[in-house]
């Protein structure tokens, strides 16, 4: 396989149109999940915090080294590993919003689709009036009871 060949067959590759939309798909999902974030960091968690006697997500955590720390930036400054489940929260819900944004997108998408109409075709039968057999739709006589057919 030559080099030439390669890069044809990647420039059809790149240029088709599924891979440009997926990109533009990629893109306005980073930007989508942004707003999506702040959206969760923002109204969400506070809502939440206020809900729960102003619990802060983002603050929760458990130091690993066995000792106990004011707060987040002080474990943090001390160089402690510390299992940070507040901003685990934070991310799940994220990702709830957005799975949850896109299933309502795709289900709008899918009700726009109108399905194909099935194709009218012409009777290709039809049945003799005197002894009900299925015969050609041109026949002007019945194989089966040789009527003669109008």
């Amino acid at each position: 396989m030559s080099l030439k060949s390669t890069l044809k067959d990647f420039k059809d590759f790149a240029v088709k149109g599924n891979v440009i939309d997926m990109a533009v798909g990629v893109i306005i999902g980073g930007a989508f999940s942004g707003i999506v974030s702040s959206l969760v960091n923002d109204i969400i968690n506070p809502v939440i915090g206020v809900l729960t006697g102003g619990l802060d997500f983002s603050t929760l955590f458990i130091p690993l080294d066995g000792n106990t720390y004011a707060s987040l930036d002080a474990a943090l400054e001390a160089n402690a590993a510390v299992l940070k489940y507040g901003s685990f929260i934070s991310t799940v819900i994220n990702f709830l919003i957005i799975s949850f944004v896109i299933f309502i997108a795709i289900r709008q998408l899918s009700k726009l689709k109108k399905p194909a109409p099935a194709p009218v075709s012409e009777p290709s039968v039809k049945i003799c009036p005197y002894c009900k057999t299925e015969i050609h739709i041109d026949a002007v006589r019945c194989p089966n009871c040789t009527s003669k057919l109008d």
